[in-house]
């Protein structure tokens, strides 16, 4: 399997993952393959309903916090092993 196809399933599991909570601004911050384990580590960011409080945000409309997980998807079967949560500094 390619980045672009690990990317897409990535996407997919977490938007069915966590369809409940309402989850938007969906977006590929990093990918990076793990030859020791043949998987792709996809991390993805995105915003929650609940991110989008506070003054400055209901008038920009952008969200005070996102959300960062790592998907870790086996490049033999495309199944997703893990979902972890991600720091990201900036």
């Amino acid at each position: 399997m390619d980045v672009k196809q690990a990317v897409s399933i990535a996407k997919v599991y977490l938007t069915d993952l966590f369809a409940t909570e309402g989850i938007h601004n969906l977006g590929l911050e990093e990918v990076e393959f793990d030859s020791s384990d043949n998987a792709w580590l996809v991390t993805l960011g995105f915003s929650r309903s609940w991110d989008a409080q506070g003054a400055l945000a209901q008038v920009t409309g952008i969200p005070r916090t996102r959300s960062y997980k790592c998907v870790r998807v086996d490049a033999d079967t495309g199944q997703v092993v893990s979902v972890t949560s991600q720091k990201i500094l900036g």
